[in-house]
C-alpha cells in the first residue's frame, strides 16, 4: 500500500440493507434484522476482501446504521453515506420492502441491487420491483439475483452472486475513481492523430475530469532554471546507470552521437521523467521560491506530444514514457503511472480504464502488421501453432514509447509462468528480471533527430491480455473495442526475422486475438481491419467482461469485443432497448447521456 498521490479520496462503497418495514404484532421487519444485516456485512467482507485501489489499500466499504424499512431511514442512510464520500451503493435485502421509498435516490452514485433467491421471503420480487422504479426514474442500477435457490439461513454468497458483485465493484471503484481529476496533455497535437486532438467535452462529461495543458517548452524551462528535486534527480541517474543497459546503436557511424553526446542524454532524459512526475502530481521537494510548481496538475493521467516539433531537436521522452508506465523505478516498486506517448489521449484513457481495474502496468503500442501463416512461411519457412495457428495469424504491436517495462513477462507466478502482476505484487526479483530483459537503444535518428533512446525488449511469455482502443466519431460520440487474447512466444530466429523487418530496437510483441469464426473475430485479420485507430491499450488478463460493465457505467457503448455473452453484465435497464445486446448497449447509452452533462 501507498499514499494516495492525487488529490481527493478515492471512492467508498456503501451497502443498503433494505427491509419489510411492518411491524405490529407478527413484526415482520424483527424477524428479517439479522438475515438482512447478515447479507449486508456477507457482501462488505467481500468487496473489503478482494478489491483494491490503485495504490493497493483494500476498498473501504461501510454499512448503514439500521436497516432500512422507509424512507426516513433511507435519508438517513443517504445522510451519512455523502459525510463518508459514498459514490456508489450496494443494495441488499432477502425479502420484499418498500421500493421507490427504500432504493437509492442520488443521481450521482453508482448503484446496484442484491435480492437474495430463497422461498422464505420475495427477495426476487422486491428486486424486479426496484429495478423497475429505477428504469421509470431514469436512475440505472445494476440487477444482482443467484442462479440457485438457498435456505434463508445460508450467509455464504454463490459463486455467480460473488461475481457479478466484483464486477460491479471493480468497475464502480475505476469509474468514481476518475471524477475530479485530470487529463495532462504535454504538447497538443502529435503528426496529425486524430487521437491526440483532445475533445474536452468528452473527457469532463463522461468522466467527470477535466483537462489541463501545458506547452512542452516548460520542461526546459524547468531544466534551465532548475525547477526540480536535485537530490531525487541524482538518485534516478545513479539508479539508470547502474540498472538500464544500453544496447546496440542500428544508426549508420557518421550519424551516431558521441560517448560524450550519450551521456548528456541519458542526464537529459532522467531528469525529464522527474519533471514529468512533478507536472502529473506536484513535488513538495522543490525549491524554495517553486511554490506554484510544487502543486502539480492531479494528474490522473498524461499524455507527450513528442513527434516532431520536440523530437526534431531535443531526446525523445521514451524513457520517461516507458518507466512511468512501468511498476518500479529508483524507488521500487510503486503505483505505475499513464502517461500517453504521441499525446495519444484516447489510448491513454484506455489504458486508464484497465489500470484502475486491475491494478497493474499497462502496454501502449501500435496495431502495426497482421502476419498471416502463409506469410509467416513464406518470410521465415516456420508454420504456426498454437494460439497463432488457432487464430489464423497474429498481430505485431510495437512502439517506440510508452509499452510498460512489466510487458516482457519476466516476472514469474507461484507456478514459473510469465506474468505483469498488480504493482503491489512486484518482488525485487521481478525488478531485475524485467531490467535483464531489457535494453535501452539510441534512438532511430530518422525518426528522432535530437537522439534519446528506446526501451527494447520481447514478450516472450504466453500470457492473457486483453487490447482496447477507445474511439470518437462524429455523429455518435465515444465507443470502445475490446479484443481478448494471448501473446504469443514464436521460435527465436522466427521472431528476430519478422522483428527486423520493422524497428528492431523497439519493444515487440505478437499478438493472437481469440477468434469466434464469425464478423469482426472471424481471424486476427479481421481484427486488424476491424480496428478503428493506429494504437492499442493492452492489459494482462481477460478483463474484457469488466471493461464491458464499466463502460456501461460511463455511458460508453462498446462497438465491437470477443467476450462471452454471459459475462455481459450491464444495468437492468438496458434490457428494455431491445433483445439485442449491442443494440440495446447503443440505444441505452444515447438514452441516458453522459453521467456529467
Amino acid at each position: 500500500m501507498a499514499s494516495n498521490r492525487l488529490i481527493g479520496d478515492y471512492p467508498v462503497i456503501g451497502i443498503r440493507p433494505t427491509i419489510d418495514g411492518r411491524r405490529g404484532y407478527i413484526n415482520v421487519r424483527g424477524t428479517l434484522e439479522e438475515q438482512t444485516m447478515n447479507m449486508a456485512k456477507s457482501a462488505a467482507k467481500l468487496l473489503e476482501d478482494n478489491l483494491k485501489y490503485s495504490n493497493g489499500e483494500p476498498v473501504k466499504v461501510i454499512i448503514a446504521d439500521t436497516t432500512i424499512g422507509r424512507v426516513a431511514e433511507a435519508a438517513a442512510c443517504a445522510d451519512k453515506f455523502k459525510k463518508a464520500g459514498v459514490d456508489i451503493t450496494l443494495t441488499v435485502t432477502p425479502c420484499w420492502c418498500y421500493g421507490a421509498e427504500t432504493m437509492d435516490m442520488d443521481p450521482m452514485t453508482i448503484k446496484g441491487v442484491w435480492g437474495f433467491n430463497g422461498t422464505e421471503r420475495p427477495g426476487a420480487v422486491y428486486l424486479a420491483s426496484v429495478l423497475a422504479t429505477h428504469a421509470q426514474k431514469g436512475l440505472p442500477a445494476f440487477g444482482i439475483y443467484g442462479h440457485d435457490v438457498q435456505d434463508a439461513q445460508d450467509t455464504s454468497i454463490p459463486s455467480d452472486v460473488k461475481e457479478k458483485i466484483l464486477r460491479f465493484g471493480r468497475a464502480a471503484v475505476a469509474a468514481a475513481t476518475m471524477r475530479g481529476k485530470s487529463y495532462l496533455q504535454i504538447g497538443s497535437i502529435c503528426m496529425g492523430i486524430g487521437g491526440s486532438i483532445i475533445d474536452p467535452a468528452f473527457i469532463e462529461e463522461y468522466l467527470g475530469m477535466r483537462v489541463e495543458s501545458v506547452d512542452e517548452v516548460e520542461i526546459i524551462r524547468r531544466m534551465s532554471e532548475g525547477i526540480y528535486d536535485e537530490a531525487e534527480y541524482k538518485k534516478a541517474l545513479e539508479w539508470t546507470k547502474s540498472k538500464c543497459k544500453e544496447g546496440f546503436d542500428k544508426n549508420p557511424p557518421e550519424v551516431q552521437k558521441s560517448p560524450e553526446q550519450k551521456e548528456s542524454d541519458w542526464e537529459f532524459v532522467v531528469k525529464m521523467m522527474c519533471i514529468i512526475k512533478d507536472l502529473m502530481n506536484g513535488n513538495p521537494n522543490l525549491p524554495k521560491g517553486c511554490e506554484e510548481e510544487m502543486s502539480g496538475h492531479n494528474a490522473i493521467a498524461a499524455g507527450f506530444q513528442g513527434q516532431r516539433q520536440w523530437t526534431d531537436f531535443y531526446p525523445n521522452c521514451d524513457y520517461p514514457e516507458a518507466l512511468l508506465n512501468t511498476s518500479f523505478d529508483w524507488n521500487g516498486a510503486r503505483e505505475p503511472y499513464i502517461l500517453a506517448t504521441e499525446n495519444d489521449v484516447l489510448n491513454g484513457l484506455g489504458m486508464l480504464f484497465m489500470k484502475l481495474i486491475t491494478n497493474r502496468a499497462q502496454i501502449f503500442a501500435d496495431v502495426r502488421t497482421y502476419w498471416s501463416p502463409e506469410a509467416v512461411k513464406a518470410a521465415t519457412g516456420y508454420q504456426l501453432d498454437g494460439v497463432a495457428a488457432a487464430s489464423n495469424g497474429f498481430i505485431h504491436l510495437i512502439n517506440s514509447g510508452a509499452a510498460c517495462l512489466d510487458a516482457c513477462g519476466e516476472a514469474k507466478d507461484d507456478k514459473g509462468n510469465g506474468v505483469i502482476k498488480p504493482w503491489y505484487d512486484i518482488t525485487e526479483e521481478d525488478q531485475e528480471a524485467i531490467l535483464s530483459a531489457t535494453t535501452w537503444n539510441a534512438a532511430d535518428n530518422g525518426y528522432f533527430r535530437g537522439g534519446g533512446y528506446s526501451s527494447r525488449f520481447e514478450t516472450k511469455a504466453e500470457m492473457p491480455v486483453t487490447m482496447i482502443r477507445l474511439n470518437l466519431v462524429k455523429g455518435l460520440g465515444p465507443t470502445l473495442q475490446i479484443a481478448e487474447g494471448y501473446t504469443v512466444k514464436l521460435p527465436e530466429e522466427v521472431s528476430d526475422t519478422l522483428w527486423k523487418r520493422t524497428d528492431y530496437t523497439w519493444p515487440c510483441t505478437w499478438f493472437a486475438p481469440r477468434t469466434t469464426g464469425e464478423g469482426a473475430f472471424k481471424s486476427a485479420y479481421d481484427v486488424m481491419n476491424n480496428w478503428g485507430a493506429n494504437h492499442g491499450a493492452i492489459s494482462y488478463g481477460h478483463i474484457g467482461a469488466d471493461l464491458i460493465t464499466l463502460c456501461s457505467i460511463l455511458r460508453i457503448p462498446v462497438s465491437m469485443h470477443n467476450v462471452p455473452e454471459d459475462k455481459i453484465f450491464r444495468p437492468a435497464s438496458w434490457n428494455a432497448f431491445g433483445m439485442d445486446k449491442e443494440g440495446q448497449d447503443y440505444r441505452a447509452c444515447a438514452a441516458y447521456g453522459p453521467l456529467y452533462k
